[in-house]
């Protein structure tokens, strides 16, 4: 494992770790759980952290970290760890996501001349919320889905939310931005156009303000997350960013 992926790895299990409201610690792995975002798999997982975790111990440490809830999912951060643990894994119910931790360095990455504009996370959850509605038409869960936001706040040293808008002066995009200055990190999370504002450069934005807000505060790298089934993986090669790593998601109903 390279020490840059090694970082990006610790990074995140520590900004998981930052947000939670719950904490179990576990052997060779630890649970995050948050009641009031009960719906939201990201707050509420067992989080593999250990390459030498045995795979067969993993839907008991899931048990064990998380209990009753309806939704288990498991985040095996190494990528090795992860390919061991599918059939065992899926041998139980549980079905596999794999994810690419993508990432490029910031060197010489200056503003967009439209460049985004961080938010206050109260101007942007009326655009999430509607966004998310025409994912999933659960109102309950479309509110903790957008809700959750604040809890990310806790993360990492520093956390902004960057926007666009449209000429009309709506919000027509969003990402999270979080820095960490002392591990030399950035993430770029959950970035997204409102359907009728695809296709207009606001990604982009986004992505370029991004990187360089993170060159401006001194940190050499910025990664991202894209799952590797999906379309957006291509868009950001195509922006320059490379294929770090890789981790893998199981998740599986209990009830």
């Amino acid at each position: 494992m390279s020490d840059l992926l090694e970082r990006v790895n610790a990074f995140r299990a520590g900004f998981a770790r930052r947000q939670a409201a719950e904490i179990v610690e576990l052997p060779g792995a630890f649970a995050v759980r948050d009641p009031d975002f009960s719906l939201s798999h990201e707050h509420n997982q067992l989080i593999v952290a250990a390459a030498d975790t045995s795979p067969a111990a993993l839907p008991w440490l899931a048990a064990r970290g998380l209990g009753p809830h309806a939704h288990h999912q498991i985040m095996v951060l190494d990528e090795a760890l992860g390919e061991r643990a599918g059939p065992v894994l899926a041998a139980v119910g549980y079905e596999r996501a794999v994810e690419l931790i993508l990432a490029r360095p910031t060197d010489g990455c200056e503003l967009p001349e439209l460049a985004a504009l961080p938010v206050e996370l109260a101007d942007l959850l009326a655009a999430v919320f509607r966004q998310q509605l025409e994912w999933y038409p659960d109102e309950n869960l479309a509110r903790q889905l957008t809700e959750r936001r604040a809890a990310r706040l806790r993360g990492a040293g520093e956390v902004l939310f960057l926007a666009t808008r449209t000429p009309e002066g709506e919000i027509a995009a969003w990402v999270d931005l979080y820095l960490d200055r002392d591990a030399g990190l950035a993430q770029l999370e959950d970035l997204v156009t409102a359907a009728p504002q695809r296709g207009r450069g606001h990604g982009d934005a986004l992505l370029a303000t991004g990187l360089a807000l993170a060159a401006a505060a001194g940190i050499p790298q910025l990664f991202l997350i894209a799952d590797a089934t999906d379309w957006p993986r291509t868009w950001y090669a195509r922006r320059g960013f490379a294929e770090l790593g890789r981790n893998h998601s199981f998740s599986a109903t209990t009830q």
